[in-house]
């Protein structure tokens, strides 16, 4: 089954570090990670993601972003991007690791969760229960 997840946005600060630690609390035991096509390496989160995280009770604190690279595309069993544009990226990155790589929106009608980055609180808001739905939609899926 899946035993490790890896989530992916651009810059790995906003919506991946959210939906990796959504996904931690929903389905504990994995090994559930996030990382970036275009990482902020070594940044924390965005101070606007840890608000309204830290608001619906998630902790963003001592997330580090990271680079994805191939190494990362082979490590895990299932990958989870929030833009189609990602699945080309990870594509072009790690070929081997396409067959394994979704929208995290798969089960929101292959929806996307665009960028809040530099955006609105409200924007934020609004992303994070896009990502929330669809954590929680892959953790019945992935779990019964």
């Amino acid at each position: 089954m899946f035993d490790s997840i890896l989530v992916i946005c651009t810059g790995n600060i906003c919506r991946s570090p959210t939906a990796e630690r959504l996904l931690r609390k929903l389905i504990p035991g994995k090994q559930i990670d996030s990382a970036g096509i275009s990482a902020l390496v070594g940044h924390e989160a965005d101070d606007s993601a840890k608000d309204v995280a830290q608001e619906h009770g998630v902790s963003l604190d001592g997330h580090k972003g990271t680079q994805f690279r191939p190494s990362l595309g082979k490590k895990y069993d299932l990958i989870l991007v929030m833009e189609k544009s990602h699945i080309a990226s990870i594509s072009k990155i790690s070929p081997e690791a396409r067959g394994k790589t979704f929208l995290l929106g798969h089960w929101l009608g292959q929806r996307e969760i665009p960028d809040p980055y530099l955006k609105s609180k409200e924007a934020f808001e609004s992303i994070y229960l896009l990502i929330e739905k669809s954590c929680q939609y892959w953790a019945e899926k992935l779990v019964g």
